[in-house]
């Protein structure tokens, strides 16, 4: 090897890892952009400029643009840079341009420079993270943090294999040793925005979604994240204006496209909604979210088989969803099918908790099919606005098979998850608090794992468990599904106190949630705050409409308190015409129509209210 060749492959080693340990500078679009106009023009005055060549890769990478970085990298190889050296760069580079078996292969395809190992690893974790391998993951993001300890970019996406680990305290761990390392990094600022959103909910997420722009007012990716929490708040204003800003990076993501979808659909443009949804090209057709919009969509526009099938193909994904569920027992019936009706509610009726529209769906569908009698017991359930009895969980000879697969791996989710639930149904409660524990112990940082534990000490009575269980789980996510259930512990346990501060915490951190206002509402009447049960119960129907009778029925109430007949009246005729069984629906039509003056109707009302009690 010539002098010159040593001196070339020093300087090109150095290139290289400029930039990879230790802070960098995260400037916005235009500085990166005028950066790279300045080398392009370093290469025209001098073609075999290799370290001009890989900062431009750099750029381009931080750019998003896979395919420059990689004429760039083939261009430094062309003018003689060493193979091993680059390989981990052109690698990374198909991986920025989606093709992550084509970037497996070429870190394979012969050696890497040792002071490039911890590149090489780094671009193979994030290739089998995309992938969902996390296992291979896992072990290639451990080799390159023992070789470059101190990148903040590395350790943003250690956070993000976290997150996709569900391993919530360890993503917090990484993107804040980051942030430590590097303040300006905006990817790092938008990953903890994303991780607040998620801990301490939408409002308090704000901030560093403002920091991350302010270190990089061109992070397309923290802009659209941005935007659908503003849409969340209901700050749809500032949501379209950070979605244009994002259009100008990145016009064809379809992100934007779904983005504005919803802000259609919430405004009832289901005709501009589903444009904006076929604009996508199919780009987002996982995406749960995409799938339940796209079936919303289409059965407001008359579209009932293709919303089946969108809601059909989201249950098969996530086949607890209730929401998935009612949507495709809907498409259903209106499209002539009440056997699929009837399958598609089965689920939800036979729950105690059902609600009143399902159950008065399940009656007309059961009505429909000729079973007069199954139709009057849903309309019954449904009138009562009580819970029923739910059907009893059928323990088959399968238990034992599962129960044996857990003990022989009792820390493997897949296994341990369905022998807790098995535990759970057929009463051995102390089971599976012992197999929780295990996992939970295992997990500390997973908000799933202490959830698992506080269900199966709530089933057992065991409530301070319980409520300890949720509580840390909530401290890892403070999303609905927490902090509900903590809710629900602390009632349970002789706290309603505590209870109802946990549903008005997730009613500020999360203002979307329906659950957290219909439950403050139900507060408010309680505490007979007829203004704050008025707005939480009007945020409710502006969501879901007027199908919900309790909803109805409790707005009517307060409106007749603050001494508002007039407000309360059409409320409780609403709520009349969906349960016109419901004796206590009938006691309040009839109060509101004899303080109007229509004493025959009241009299009627309230004799039909007394027959139906006999």
């Amino acid at each position: 090897m010539t002098l010159r060749r040593v001196w070339m492959g020093t300087l090109l080693i150095a290139a290289v890892l400029a930039g990879c340990d230790g802070p960098r500078p995260m400037g916005g679009r235009q500085a990166l952009e005028q950066r790279r106009a300045e080398l392009q023009d370093a290469i025209a005055d001098d073609p075999r400029a290799i370290e001009a060549r890989v900062e431009l890769a750099r750029i381009a990478f931080r750019l998003g643009d896979g395919v420059a970085a990689e004429a760039a990298v083939k261009a430094a190889l062309a003018a003689g840079g060493r193979v091993e050296v680059l390989r981990p760069l052109l690698a990374r580079a198909y991986a920025l341009q989606g093709d992550g078996a084509r970037a497996l292969q070429t870190l394979g395809a012969g050696p890497v420079a040792p002071e490039m190992e911890g590149e090489a690893a780094w671009v193979a974790g994030t290739v089998h993270l995309a992938d969902g391998d996390l296992g291979a993951a896992r072990e290639a993001l451990d080799r390159a943090v023992r070789e470059l300890p101190r990148d903040a970019a590395l350790w943003v996406d250690v956070a993000r294999f976290r997150d996709a680990n569900a391993d919530a305290l360890g993503a917090r761990d990484a993107v804040d040793y980051a942030i430590e390392l590097d303040p300006a990094n905006s990817d790092a600022l938008a990953l903890k925005a994303n991780l607040v959103r998620v801990r301490e909910g939408m409002t308090a997420s704000l901030p560093w979604y403002d920091k991350a722009l302010a270190a990089n007012p061109d992070n397309a990716g923290a802009l659209i994240d941005q935007a659908a929490t503003f849409g969340d708040l209901g700050r749809y204003h500032d949501m379209l204006a950070a979605l244009r800003h994002a259009a100008m990076i990145v016009p064809g993501d379809p992100r934007l496209y779904y983005l504005q979808a919803v802000l259609a659909a919430r405004g009832d443009d289901y005709q501009l909604a589903r444009s904006l949804l076929q604009r996508t090209r199919g780009q987002m057709d996982e995406e749960p979210g995409f799938m339940l919009l796209s079936a919303v969509v289409e059965l407001e526009l008359g579209g009932e088989a293709v919303s089946a099938t969108w809601a059909d193909r989201l249950l098969t994904e996530q086949p607890h969803n209730g929401t998935a569920r009612r949507i495709l027992a809907a498409a259903n019936w209106a499209d002539g099918d009440a056997d699929g009706a009837a399958e598609a509610l089965a689920p939800i009726v036979d729950r105690d908790d059902a609600d009143s529209w399902s159950l008065l769906l399940a009656a007309r569908v059961a009505a429909e099919r000729g079973d007069r009698r199954a139709s009057a017991a849903y309309q019954a359930r449904a009138a009562a606005l009580t819970r029923g009895d739910a059907a009893p969980f059928a323990v088959d000879d399968r238990y034992g098979l599962v129960s044996m697969a857990a003990d022989a791996a009792p820390l493997d989710p897949a296994k341990a998850i369905p022998a807790i639930s098995a535990d759970i149904a057929s009463g051995r409660t102390q089971s599976a608090i012992a197999r929780a524990a295990r996992l939970r112990d295992a997990n500390p940082g997973v908000a799933d794992a202490h959830i698992l534990l506080g269900d199966a000490a709530l089933a057992d009575g065991r409530f301070d468990l319980a409520v300890g269980a949720y509580r840390k789980a909530r401290d890892l996510d403070a999303g609905e599904r927490t902090t509900l259930r903590l809710a629900n512990a602390l009632y349970r346990a002789g706290d309603p106190a505590g209870s109802g501060a946990a549903i008005l915490a997730l009613r500020d951190s999360q203002p979307s949630s329906v659950a957290a206002d219909r439950l403050a509402g139900h507060l408010a009447m309680d505490l007979e705050h007829w203004n704050q049960a008025i707005a939480h119960f009007e945020r409710v129907r502006r969501r879901v409409g007027n199908r919900d009778v309790v909803v109805l029925r409790e707005l009517a109430r307060a409106w007749a308190a603050k001494g508002q007949p007039k407000r309360a009246l059409p409320l409780i005729a609403l709520a009349y015409r969906l349960q016109p069984l419901n004796a206590e629906i009938m006691g309040i039509y009839a109060d509101l129509l004899e303080g109007q003056g229509d004493r025959q109707a009241a009299a009627d009302l309230r004799d039909k209210a007394a027959q139906i009690g006999r």
